[in-house]
């Protein structure tokens, strides 16, 4: 089936109605990976209320935030739901950190873009393999490079389709949502974190800064991504 055709099927349907439709079209091969952030704790309710068949993964750095474990615990508790985790391979690890110290991604951005690669790249590969749908929290006006994405699209380097059921939200549109229907979220996110990663990458930032200052922000220029999401 192609792009065009899953457009046409799951176009302006309800949010689950689009999800149940991927996990038919693409069965036990579509995969949702949640850093418990808090558009990804939404879509994590639409699956998870609904019983549609897709699983739920996470990749866990081990540089995460306390606040971070919690939520996915609390997540796990509410829902009685599993949530698949990867690690990074620990040879790499330990070989980069043994050469370079725990916080070389600061010295260069070259070093930081490894430090991603190792921690988060490699394991996604995994999370991935064998699977045809690939589903993400991103919404357009969290960057510019966001806004010129699609809300459906082809990735012909991973060879799967990518859907972001919540890209046209604002995130009024989604903090609504979550206190609605009471959904555990990261409490970082009531203390100016806006995009929460690994904690010594992240920082909180002013009301109505850049969705992605907070993250990298020793870099200068540049695009304020990990490679999870860039093409």
């Amino acid at each position: 089936m192609g792009i065009d055709e899953i457009r046409k099927r799951i176009e302006n349907k309800p949010v689950e109605d689009q999800l149940k439709a991927l996990s038919e079209i693409f069965p036990e091969k579509v995969v949702f990976t949640s850093s418990f952030g808090i558009e990804d704790q939404v879509i994590s309710h639409f699956i998870f209320e609904n019983n549609i068949q897709i699983d739920i993964a996470t990749l866990d750095t081990g540089r995460l935030f306390p606040q971070t474990y919690k939520v996915f615990s609390e997540t796990i508790k509410r829902y009685g739901r599993k949530i698949n985790t990867y690690f990074p391979d620990y040879v790499s690890v330990e070989k980069m950190v043994t050469e370079k110290g725990p916080f070389s991604f600061y010295h260069s951005r070259e070093n930081r873009l490894e430090c991603c690669r190792v921690r988060k790249l490699e394991p996604l590969n995994r999370v991935l393999k064998n699977k045809e749908c690939w589903i993400s929290g991103i919404r357009a006006d969290q960057s510019d490079n966001r806004r010129q994405m699609d809300w459906i699209e082809y990735d012909e380097e991973k060879f799967l389709f990518k859907f972001y059921p919540l890209f046209t939200w604002t995130l009024e549109d989604v903090e609504r949502f979550i206190k609605q229907n009471n959904i555990p979220y990261n409490v970082l996110h009531d203390k100016g974190f806006v995009s929460i990663g690994c904690e010594p990458c992240t920082r909180a930032v002013e009301k109505g800064a850049d969705f992605r200052s907070g993250r990298w922000w020793w870099e200068e220029g540049g695009q304020k991504e990990c490679g999870l999401h860039i093409k």
